[in-house]
């Protein structure tokens, strides 16, 4: 089985996914516009991306502008990293512009961990192993 996420967002979702992909690397792997596709778009919406697949490593992260507008504030994307360091580097980049709901920081579980709203109001959680002092 696979699960893989899916995030809509209200018209800006070229500009997250570029912002995410300068966060993780990756390669987008597929990207259409409304525009290109059989259906009757306003035309407002013609530029506005369809089907977005960003490839990071083994993982898929997908999006779409949505024609309702939906943002993806019902769901955490859940990133687990080897090392603090980077999990510090890469919610850092994330957390600009958007609301750091818990700093990352040593956790009683054994965990590096940190949560944050991105500025599109998508939330990511970031984990790895515990710093070691």
């Amino acid at each position: 089985m696979v699960i893989q996420v899916y995030l809509t967002f209200d018209g800006n979702c070229e500009e997250a996914f570029d912002l995410y992909q300068s966060v993780f690397g990756g390669e987008i792997v597929m990207k259409s516009r409304f525009g290109e596709g059989p259906m009757e778009i306003p035309d407002e919406m013609k530029d506005k991306i369809m089907h977005v697949s960003l490839k990071i490593d083994d993982q898929v992260l997908m999006g779409s502008d949505g024609l309702q507008g939906p943002k993806g504030n019902n769901i955490s994307v859940s990133v687990g990293l080897d090392d603090s360091t980077d999990v510090d580097e890469k919610f850092n980049k994330l957390a600009e512009g958007g609301n750091i709901t818990m700093p990352a920081s040593n956790q009683f579980w054994d965990s590096y961990f940190g949560m944050l709203t991105d500025k599109f109001g998508i939330q990511w959680m970031f984990s790895a192993p515990a710093k070691k002092d």
